[in-house]
């Protein structure tokens, strides 16, 4: 009966030990597997399925996965031109504020044909775009990140309504591709 009674008490110990480790694990894994939704009214536009859905653009890398987008085609031609596809593909944990076609449209045709002639200029205000470290929406309230061009821009905003250094609207925040945050914006960033 000695012998029943420490088995009984050895095998409730385990069990009290290994529940709280099976329990912490699942909650890990539940909590690394949600994603916040992307957010913002040109969310709306994205394509539904395929490569250039959401869905789809998780999967890839994020010049990648920008290239499937129809809304980012002028920034996806910038970006080749200034020869960033595979800094932009090969690099890990990044954010990317990437101006849409509308933004782009903002710049006078003449102006923006001389920026995408010059490679040195076009890559000073593309890696002004990018920031080395993935930011989450809690971030963007009040923030402030060093940009791989070496420059630093701010965030502002609450909820699902952001800007960044006081101009360009996020108006489709927070998509994930398969090593970047993406960050759709309204207003190409120049490097201060």
């Amino acid at each position: 009966m000695n012998t029943r009674h420490i088995r009984r008490c050895a095998a409730v110990a385990a069990a009290a030990f290994a529940l709280p480790i099976a329990l912490g694990a699942t909650s890990q894994a539940f909590a690394g597997s949600q994603q916040a939704e992307p957010y913002g009214p040109a969310c709306a536009s994205v394509p539904k399925e395929g490569a250039g859905s959401l869905e789809g653009m998780a999967k890839d890398p994020v010049a990648t996965a920008a290239s499937n987008n129809p809304a980012l085609s002028t920034l996806v031609t910038a970006v080749k031109k200034a020869g960033l596809v595979d800094t932009l593909n090969n690099a890990e944990g990044i954010t990317v504020f990437a101006p849409t076609n509308e933004a782009f449209a903002k710049i006078p045709k003449a102006d923006l044909d001389k920026i995408l002639a010059d490679k040195a200029e076009l890559t000073k205000i593309l890696t002004y775009h990018v920031v080395g470290e993935e930011i989450t929406p809690n971030q963007l309230g009040d923030g402030s990140f060093k940009t791989l061009e070496g420059g630093t821009l701010t965030t502002a905003g609450s909820g699902e309504s952001f800007t960044v250094n006081g101009k360009a609207k996020i108006v489709c925040g927070d998509v994930q591709t398969a090593n970047a945050k993406v960050n759709l914006i309204d207003t190409v960033l120049t490097p201060m």
